[in-house]
């Protein structure tokens, strides 16, 4: 018996149940009124009569309409529309079925009731019905309400922003329970909003009032609920609402919105901020005509199950390849991005995986007789700074030779494009894997010169947020172990740039290449490692030094206080390009002969003479 009444169940019942008692005794009240609160012995039994039609026709119409199914709590406008539509066309057929039964001689003692009884019928219908459907929301509404007022054991909470989002959060907030948290203000700086409310939450303030009114309002969380922000604008708040001290977090911005579905709110969306949220920068804009290279062809990446590669795959996915092979020595990664592209894009674009070296140029000729891709974005490399300082032999046969052979390959299988992605490391480097990366744009400048058919071009960018081996997952184990966080230098900084955003830019520079250029993207302005370690700890809601100590360890074999994009003799020519995130250099001048020679000798070159060879290749090579 339990199992089939439930609390939903019960609630139906005792809604029909009321339904009838409302739909019947309208009448009698009708009646009992207009003959000035006297009811004819007459008209009982005719009412009695009635009850059994009159309960079919408006029940029948609730069931049809599915009233019944609703939670009584979440009780909306369209549901009570419908009860007073279904009140309404219930009194009509009343109407009909009375006059029907009248005419037709099968209740022959029956009289029809005056024109103002149906109407006053109607109207008491429509009242008692949408009355009793939002006296429980009503009564749950002042429940949670003052749970809103006395939480005082949830998490007393600010949001930032008084428009849509906001009244969707606070709304989700409140049939939640406010288990999660009780909003207490909220701030915007609309001036025809303050000192309103929204959902009974006050509008107390601007943003600049944000430091005031969390001790005012003794707040400990702030929701972030403007999705239509721009990237700066975003970030300029949250640092002022960071230098409270309070956990903060973020609801989706616009690009997230698609991404929550019919079967998920949007407070599963909200989050904690991220130290990339105060990095981010404007969207990049990309110009889809330019882009169009990729589209309906095969497309080869090296790396792509890296993760600067496997965002180069997602990125030109975006524009309808026919098929994309993910080429990389580690099969894990390169399985997994199959999988997500796969699902995603249905086998449209086909995904193919090959394992494989760069290093090997018989392998990568089967790869390239066996798909002749049209374009190949060459993302292969050793990449980590001291790593390669310990095992110099190995970047350079990586990252130099596995760039020669890949080229060497686009060349001979006629690619249309060839793109290499190189660092800012290369610039005046330091460090063996900047050295061999600076080689690697000297062999694309050499293919360019000898090819007839190939544009070979190399992107030049800096630090990538999230990818392997970058500071931030760094920060954020030290962090959750309780510290240190540990900084090389306190004045080391560095450019930073989003996995998808020099992605995209990586995919936008390739329509861009004529041959030989090195392009360079915007990084904006560098950034200070430890005001990085600094901001991550207070997201955390941790004081730096106090909470969490930093300590400094001193620069590491190869590295340099600051990075540079371009050589001191590449500004003169460096220009913008269609796209003002990318600048184009012109190619200097290299010995192709000799250039050839010396990676011929790789295969020779004994370990300890790594450093002499590539000081040979890149003069300004600073290394120890």
């Amino acid at each position: 018996m339990k199992k089939y009444l439930t609390r939903s169940r019960v609630q139906q019942l005792v809604m029909i149940f009321a339904d009838i008692i409302i739909v019947n005794g309208a009448y009698w009240l009708s009646i009992f009124l207009h003959n000035k609160f006297y009811l004819p012995e007459l008209y009982i039994s005719r009412f009695i009569i009635r009850m059994p039609y009159v309960t079919l026709i408006y029940i029948g119409l609730f069931l049809a309409a599915k009233l019944y199914r609703n939670l009584w709590k979440y009780m909306g406008f369209l549901e009570l529309t419908k009860t007073v539509i279904c009140a309404g066309i219930g009194t009509a057929l009343c109407a009909i079925a009375d006059i029907v039964l009248a005419v037709s001689g099968i209740l022959p003692t029956f009289n029809r009731m005056p024109f103002i009884a149906y109407v006053d019928s109607c109207l008491i219908i429509m009242f008692c019905c949408v009355a009793m459907r939002t006296y429980y929301k009503a009564i749950n509404s002042l429940r949670s309400s003052a749970k809103l007022h006395r939480g005082t054991a949830n998490k007393r909470t600010m949001i930032i922003g008084a428009g849509d989002m906001a009244n969707t959060i606070l709304f989700e907030m409140s049939i939640s329970g406010y288990k999660f948290g009780s909003p207490v203000v909220i701030v915007d700086d609309d001036p025809g909003k303050q000192k309103l409310r929204i959902r009974d939450v006050p509008v107390a303030g601007t943003i600049n009032d944000i430091p005031r009114l969390v001790k005012e309002y003794d707040v400990n969380e702030i929701i972030f609920c403007i999705p239509s922000a721009s990237a700066e604008r975003k970030r300029e708040i949250l640092e002022i609402a960071m230098s409270t001290g309070c956990e903060l977090k973020t609801a989706p911005n616009v690009d997230e919105l698609g991404g929550v579905n019919a079967n998920k709110s949007y407070s599963d969306k909200i989050r904690k901020v991220d130290v990339l949220d105060l990095l981010s920068r404007p969207e990049v804009k990309l110009d889809p005509d330019v882009c169009k290279y990729v589209t309906g062809e095969t497309v080869l990446v090296t790396g792509g199950g890296g993760s600067i590669g496997s965002e180069l795959c997602r990125q030109i996915a975006r524009y309808n390849p026919e098929k994309i092979v993910i080429f990389d020595i580690y099969e894990n990664n390169a399985f997994t991005l199959k999988n997500s592209l796969d699902r995603k894009y249905c086998g449209a674009p086909q995904i193919e995986i090959r394992i494989g070296s760069v290093r090997e140029l018989r392998r990568l000729r089967e790869i390239f007789e066996e798909f002749h891709p049209s374009s190949v974005f060459h993302a292969a490399a050793h990449k980590h700074v001291p790593l390669m300082e310990d095992s110099p032999y190995e970047a350079v046969k990586n990252n130099i030779l596995g760039t020669y052979n890949t080229a060497f390959c686009a060349n001979e299988y006629g690619v249309k494009n060839f793109v290499l992605l190189s660092t800012d490391k290369a610039v005046n480097p330091t460090n063996v894997m900047g050295a061999t990366k600076r080689v690697c744009e000297l062999v694309v400048q050499h293919f360019s010169k000898i090819s007839k058919g190939t544009k070979f071009a190399a992107v030049r960018f800096g630090n990538v947020l999230g990818s392997n081996g970058s500071v931030i997952p760094i920060f954020k184990e030290q962090l959750e172990q309780g510290g240190p966080i540990t900084v090389t230098h306190p004045d080391i900084t560095r450019y930073f740039m989003t996995i998808p955003e020099a992605s995209q830019l990586v995919v936008q520079a390739g329509g861009l290449a004529k041959g030989g250029e090195i392009f360079v993207l915007d990084m904006g302005e560098p950034v200070k490692i430890v005001s990085l370690a600094e901001n991550l700890i207070r997201l955390s809601g941790l004081e730096p030094y106090k909470d969490i100590d930093i300590q400094f360890t001193g620069l590491r074999p190869g590295e340099k206080l600051y990075e540079e994009l371009s050589l001191e003799e590449e500004l003169d020519e460096r220009r913008k390009t269609g796209n003002d995130k990318i600048f184009v250099t012109k190619p200097l001048e290299i010995d192709d002969e000799q250039l050839e020679k010396d990676i011929k000798a790789i295969d020779t070159l004994k370990p300890e003479e790594v450093r002499d060879y590539l000081k040979r290749l890149v003069p300004n090579y600073r290394g120890k």
